[in-house]
C-alpha cells in the first residue's frame, strides 16, 4: 500500500465524517426527539452501505482498492459506534434505562442485519 493510497483512504474518511456530520445536523433539525435518532440513522445507513459494497466487492468486480476506500474510508468515517455507547451512557446517566438498553441493543443487532439486507440486495442476482 503507497502512501499517497492511505492518504486517498484518509480522504474518504474525511469526506464520510463530513457527511455525518451533514446528516446529524438534518436530522437534528428536522426530528426534534429526545432520542439520539441521528446516530441510529447513521449507523443503519452505513450498515447497508457496508452490505451493498461487500456484495460488490464478492459479486461484481469491485476492486480491492475500491471496497478500500469505500468501507474503510468513506463508511469507517460516517459511521459512529462510540457515539452510540456515548449516547447510550448519556440515557442511562439520565435514569433512562429502559430507553438506553433498547437503544443499545438496536445499535448491536440492527446495523448488522442491514449489511445481511444490503448484501442480499446488491448479491449475485443484482
Amino acid at each position: 500500500m503507497t502512501i499517497t493510497f492511505t492518504l486517498l483512504i484518509c480522504l474518504c474518511g474525511g469526506l464520510g465524517a463530513g457527511l455525518r456530520y451533514l446528516l446529524d445536523t438534518l436530522v437534528k433539525a428536522r426530528w426534534k426527539v429526545d432520542l439520539p435518532l441521528s446516530t441510529m440513522i447513521i449507523n443503519l445507513l452505513a450498515g447497508l452501505a457496508a452490505g451493498l459494497v461487500a456484495a460488490l466487492a464478492a459479486f461484481h468486480g469491485l476492486p480491492a482498492w475500491g471496497r478500500l476506500l469505500l468501507a474503510t474510508g468513506l463508511l469507517g468515517g460516517f459511521s459512529t459506534f462510540s457515539t452510540a455507547v456515548n449516547e447510550v451512557l448519556a440515557l442511562a446517566g439520565q435514569r433512562r434505562h429502559l430507553e438506553a438498553l433498547g437503544y443499545l441493543a438496536a445499535s448491536i443487532f440492527l446495523p448488522p442485519l442491514l449489511t445481511a439486507l444490503g448484501f442480499l440486495l446488491a448479491g449475485p442476482g443484482m
